[in-house]
């Protein structure tokens, strides 16, 4: 028995949703997202809250039902308070800035990178060593954290490249004479 897939997704002031079939869509304050389960899932919109229950016993339907609860949660996460990722950029000379739909990276290559903004997320720069990536769709946003932390991750002799904010970095002892 899923622990996750019993409770149902409460929905908060200001969140309004619609079960068609399979279909689930989430309208809050920061915009309209939609989540389609399988057919080994039923879904149900009962006194504010959303319900997901198996159809069957199969170990398929078992699987599915922990995991379209919680990507119908996180769906009601996003239109309400959205998702956020940190990163942190090390290095001497490495900086960040926001130009326009373009986010410009100095990362000790010989040409500053240009990272075009996608259109479902937001990224700002508060600080030229910070990078926050923010959305309504939580694949999205760690997607494009990790496509702009792939230009420079950091290495573990000195710690340079970009970091998310709470990862750690093994670091490694250098050469000995």
């Amino acid at each position: 028995m899923s622990r996750i897939g019993k409770k149902p997704v409460e929905l908060p002031g200001g969140v309004s949703a619609t079960v068609s079939g399979q279909t689930v869509e989430v309208k809050g304050p920061k915009g309209l997202r939609s989540f389609s389960a399988t057919d080994d899932v039923t879904l149900k919109l009962e006194d504010n809250a959303i319900t997901v229950e198996p159809r069957g016993k199969s170990k398929r339907a078992r699987q599915q039902w922990g995991m379209s609860r919680s990507q119908v949660a996180n769906c009601v996460q996003g239109v309400t308070e959205g998702f956020k990722k940190e990163l942190e950029i090390n290095g001497v000379g490495y900086r960040a800035a926001v130009q326009g739909k373009t986010l410009k990276l100095s990362l000790g290559y010989s040409h500053d990178v240009d990272f075009p903004i996608p259109d479902d997320v937001t990224i700002t720069a508060p600080k030229p060593t910070e990078i926050v990536v923010e959305g309504i769709d939580q694949q999205v946003v760690g997607q494009v954290a990790a496509k702009i932390r792939e230009w420079r991750a950091p290495e573990p002799y000195k710690g340079k490249g970009i970091k998310y904010k709470e990862e750690f970095i093994f670091r490694k002892e250098g050469k000995k004479k």
